[in-house]
């Protein structure tokens, strides 16, 4: 979306839209699960788990970081990361409330 676009919606709507960026691909989805298993740091086990190059992974974990969804500090020679737990909790109270803003019973569908 164009950035001049953007002003033709709310800012929830922008919000919500940004949010749903961070969280659209299949790898971050992964790497968010596997910290959330883990509750914990995590240091250096994110390209086994995930079976990509170190590159890709880096660059998944960047826009986690830019999202706010996860936390990066340097420990020695090695990058830690764990969930954000204000950002996340942000994410889970803004996805709930989208996805129950209406209760759907398919009867009204075409």
């Amino acid at each position: 979306m164009g950035a001049s676009k953007t002003s033709l919606f709310t800012a929830e709507q922008n919000d919500l839209a940004n949010m749903a960026k961070a969280l659209a691909h299949p790898a971050r989805i992964a790497i968010l699960q596997y910290l959330v298993r883990k509750n914990a740091c995590v240091c250096g086990d994110l390209v086994e788990e995930l079976g990509l190059a170190q590159a890709t992974t880096s660059q998944h974990l960047k826009e986690l970081k830019n999202a706010g969804l996860i936390q990066g500090t340097i420990e020695g020679v090695s990058v830690c990361y764990c969930i954000d737990p204000h950002t996340w909790n942000k994410y889970r109270e803004i996805f709930g409330a989208f996805l129950t803003e209406a209760t759907l019973d398919g009867s009204r569908c075409c």
